[in-house]
């Protein structure tokens, strides 16, 4: 049921050993008190109007008639050879390189979000170069390169992005201990097959700074007017999918991610076509799970658990998507109140959360609302069927296992949590909290 443990690439925290039984682990004594948005800054900035498109660097680039840019006349050419297909081929591209941006904080991480249109034989490249507190300027990061479609390249992360100031661990980048990050830029580069007219547009590109403080445990945040809300979320199971696709990040026992992002696609009331489905097997229920899986599909990472890769599927259904962190349930219940289902990362043991059955390294599920009493109403696809996603969890337990960065698992070690990650996903021009 997990899709993303944290740390999966490179590991975030230093595991060690933790003496104590399995399900009885003590937590430490010292733990931050205060993690409102003072003791644990999160920004997330975005470039989409074209007046802030056009405040950056634009190189072989025009606005698309829609809105975003667009390749107009080339600013170049290169050969691209694609690994996982065999293939090589020639590409004219565009780029966008952003201002300067300061997020008014140091930053420990940071993770990109990009809305975009790839048509056939089209595709992107994101990256981030960062400047530390220390006056170092980072190397460029790929942040993933990545299409809509997998005929012409197979989106992926890219492994192995490391230097003196930070790292890559598949879609964020985690500034070593003691350093942080007090600025940024990012960089869009869009590829077109030489010779022809088609073209990505780039319609948002943006990224989330946060500098969250390590936290085994977080206060329960108080009411926040969205207690007795919930909202009508389809709900699709990923157990249900077990076994289907195996090349896709193992099977529908791990595709928590799409599942919870495709249930939010279709709240908002849209959905992949029965053409664009129709490579699913006929026997399979519920395909749009299928098909959100194989399109969310990261290749090195070898998984459907990329945050951004998520949220830029979600927007090739006309569709806005970023990744952020919230500080509280607090704060969620903002969205709830404004008709916005979010997307949470968490982890935890089958005894910190009482009704789930099951513990897990790292797992997505949808968040529709708050029982009278307070308590989370989620839409867990690790259920054993549609009808049984709907789950109730108590508050104070869903709020530690979603915005700690520490825990202990069940043999006793310390990992990571995902310090509040979330996926907002809404139609354009939508007003969020």
């Amino acid at each position: 049921m997990s899709a993303r443990p944290f740390g999966s690439r490179l590991a975030r925290l230093l595991i060690v050993g933790v003496a104590g039984a399995a399900t009885a682990v003590s937590l430490p004594a010292a733990a931050p008190a205060d993690t409102g948005a003072d003791a644990a800054p999160v920004d997330f900035h975005q470039w989409r109007s074209l007046p802030e498109l056009f405040s950056g660097r634009i190189e072989g680039l025009l606005p698309a008639p829609r809105g975003g840019l667009r390749i107009g006349r080339p600013a170049g050419t290169v050969e691209h050879t694609e690994p996982f297909l065999g293939t090589t081929r020639t590409y004219e591209y565009g780029r966008w390189t952003s201002p300067l941006y300061r997020q008014g904080f140091d930053a420990t991480q940071l993770v990109a979000s990009w809305n975009a249109t790839t048509p056939a034989g089209t595709w992107l490249q994101v990256e981030m170069q960062g400047r530390t507190a220390a006056g170092t300027t980072t190397q460029w990061y790929t942040m993933g390169r990545w299409a809509s479609g997998d005929q012409d390249i197979i989106r992926t992360s890219v492994p192995d992005q490391s230097d003196a100031s930070g790292f890559v661990d598949v879609d964020t980048f985690v500034a070593k201990a003691g350093g942080t990050l007090r600025t940024y830029q990012l960089r869009v580069t869009l590829y077109r097959a030489a010779g022809t007219h088609a073209s990505p547009t780039l319609t948002m590109i943006g990224a989330m700074t946060s500098a969250i403080p390590d936290r085994f445990t977080v206060p329960i945040s108080p009411p926040a007017g969205a207690w007795g809300t919930e909202l009508p979320v389809p709900r699709f199971s990923q157990n249900i999918h077990i076994g289907q696709y195996p090349q896709y990040g193992g099977g529908g026992e791990a595709w928590c991610s799409p599942t919870s992002t495709e249930m939010v696609v279709e709240y908002w009331g849209r959905h992949p076509s029965a053409e664009d489905t129709s490579w699913v097997d006929p026997s399979y229920v519920d395909p749009s799970v299928d098909h959100a899986a194989r399109f969310t599909y990261d290749k090195d990472y070898d998984g459907t658990g990329n945050w951004p890769f998520n949220t830029a599927y979600a927007a090739t259904y006309g569709l806005t998507g970023h990744v952020t962190r919230l500080h509280s349930l607090a704060e969620l219940e903002r969205y709830i109140m404004a008709g916005i289902p979010v997307v949470t990362s968490q982890s935890f043991r089958a005894d910190e959360l009482d009704g789930a059955g099951y513990g897990t390294a790292g797992h997505l599920m949808v968040i529709i609302g708050f029982t009278p009493a307070g308590d989370v109403i989620a839409n867990d696809p690790a259920s054993s069927s549609d009808e049984a996603v709907r789950n109730v969890y108590r508050r104070d337990q869903f709020e530690t296992i979603w915005l700690r960065t520490k825990r202990f698992t069940a043999s006793g070690n310390i990992a990571s949590g995902s310090g509040g990650v979330a996926y907002v996903i809404t139609p354009p021009g939508m007003r969020t909290p």
